[in-house]
């Protein structure tokens, strides 16, 4: 009896890998019994002809099946069929077999997990958050920065280098800071990161601990809070007013915290500044008790009502504050660059912390962005921008109050990439929300970000990524939204 009795072979389909069609009969007929053991399976040139396909197909499935264990090559009598089929047979069985029930998911990971996003539209659509506008000039900065990078490619960048960072961009970095937030630094304190999420995550990891009391803002960032629950630290909401964070509150609940993490710059969500008054209670606060003090700057660079205000870890002289920036905001979000500044006790940790996190930022982005900002050409884009989003932030102020300011109050911040627009007539922000989504409009509702203080209806409106001709339109149909509602 030939093979070609032995096992009904088929030809392959058009549609699919052939090599794989073919691979499937073969294992299909090994694993059903139909050749056993030991049996010679036809010669690569026979089973071509019999399928209609190139021998190198057959070839290519044989190889695989010999690399799998099913099949064994014999010098001078061909291909046959394994002789111990174990191993392959039980783990086809177990592949075979129902799927077992998961694992139960552990409580850590249920209190860590994200909640759903509130919007599923793509991120280009107004009026998304976070989003950031190249001009012409700053685009050809940055290509001519890529190019010169790529042409001058050195040792350093074909093995692992320094976990915190180029040098020189470090140093670039720390000259920057010193000169534009006030920030009191050496580069030898500076840790390049993914971003600003990737920083605050890294000192989370440092500075809390199960049962840690820690303060948050109340509303604030919710990754900053996931990040801390990772870690099992207490986390004490500390609510937010028209000042900033009020600090006395976070004294009477948690005057033991170990850190606090908050955005005074251009608060998350709300948009406003912590007052000089606060600042300076803050600090004191952290030199009594003791605590360390993250300073989340993460879009300072705009600021539209005189210079950006000095930092908080200028005020402290960097001994109990850790800086956090990112060019991510400043450039574009698909860099993933940004930084820390630790301060001189916690840089080891920090480092270590990093190290075992993602090993070192890349080389290659690194020299760009060194390079961009040597030629010039990021603090000139930073001038152009700053100039730019006011305009976007006043186009859409404007387009709010002429087609929903019967329903919403845009409060317009003097620093940042968005705004605040408080609903009235007691709307639900959640509502409004989850029916913007569906006319094509990104406004984020903002009650679920608070934890404990009570929450205000209000909508995150993102300005910095749309021109000011892109504002009426959307605005337009938000109002509509409203209207019906």
């Amino acid at each position: 009896m030939s093979w070609a009795e032995i096992y009904p072979w088929s030809a392959p389909e058009r549609s699919g890998p052939v090599v794989r069609q073919v691979y499937d009969q073969v294992r299909g007929a090994i694993q059903t019994g139909a050749l056993g053991a030991g049996a010679r399976l036809p010669s690569s040139r026979e089973l071509a002809d019999r399928l209609g396909v190139a021998r190198a197909t057959v070839v290519s499935a044989y190889e695989q099946l010999l690399a799998e264990g099913y099949a064994e090559g014999r010098r001078g009598a061909g291909t046959f069929v394994a002789a111990d089929l174990s191993g392959v047979i039980d783990a086809a069985v177990v592949d075979a077999a129902p799927a077992a029930p998961a694992p139960e998911l552990p409580a850590r990971a249920q209190d860590v997990a994200f909640d759903p996003p509130l919007t599923t539209l793509p991120g280009q659509a107004p009026f998304n958050t976070g989003r950031t506008l190249l001009d012409a000039r700053a685009a050809d900065a940055w290509s001519r920065s890529t190019r010169r990078a790529l042409r001058t490619l050195g040792p350093e960048h074909f093995g692992y280098g320094d976990p915190c960072g180029d040098p020189e961009l470090r140093a670039a970095i720390a000259d920057y800071l010193r000169a534009a937030r006030g920030v009191r630094c050496e580069a030898e304190q500076v840790i390049v990161t993914s971003g600003a999420q990737h920083a605050v995550d890294i000192v989370a990891r440092v500075l809390a601990s199960p049962g840690a009391p820690v303060w948050i803002e109340d509303p604030g960032y919710p990754a900053t809070v996931h990040a801390l629950a990772a870690t099992g630290a207490a986390l004490h909401p500390v609510p937010v007013d028209a000042e900033g964070l009020v600090v006395s509150e976070g004294v009477a609940a948690a005057p033991d915290a170990r850190a606090a993490f908050v955005t005074p710059s251009h608060q998350y969500p709300l948009g406003v500044t912590l007052s000089m008054a606060r600042r300076l209670e803050l600090l004191a606060w952290s030199r009594a008790s003791g605590a360390w003090i993250v300073e989340d700057d993460f879009s300072s660079e705009f600021r539209y009502a005189g210079p950006p205000l000095a930092s908080l870890q200028g005020l402290d002289g960097g001994e109990r504050v850790i800086y956090v920036g990112t060019f991510n905001k400043a450039i574009f979000p698909g860099l993933r660059l940004g930084y820390l500044v630790a301060p001189k006790a916690l840089a080891p940790a920090l480092t270590q912390a990093r190290r075992l996190m993602d090993r070192q930022p890349s080389s290659l982005i690194q020299a760009i962005v060194l390079d961009f900002m040597r030629e010039g050409a990021f603090a000139a884009h930073i001038r152009r921008r700053r100039l730019a989003y006011r305009a976007q932030r006043d186009a859409l102020a404007a387009a709010i109050r002429k087609h929903a300011g019967a329903w919403l109050t845009p409060d317009v911040p003097a620093q940042g990439m968005h705004l605040i627009a408080y609903l009235k007539d007691g709307l639900a922000d959640l509502a409004v929300d989850a029916a913007a989504a569906n006319a094509g409009v990104i406004a984020r509702a903002i009650s679920p970000l608070y934890r404990h203080a009570p929450a205000r209806q209000g909508l995150m409106l993102g300005f910095s990524g749309f021109a000011p001709g892109q504002m009426d339109r959307p605005a337009r149909r938000l109002g509509e939204v409203l209207a019906g509602m």
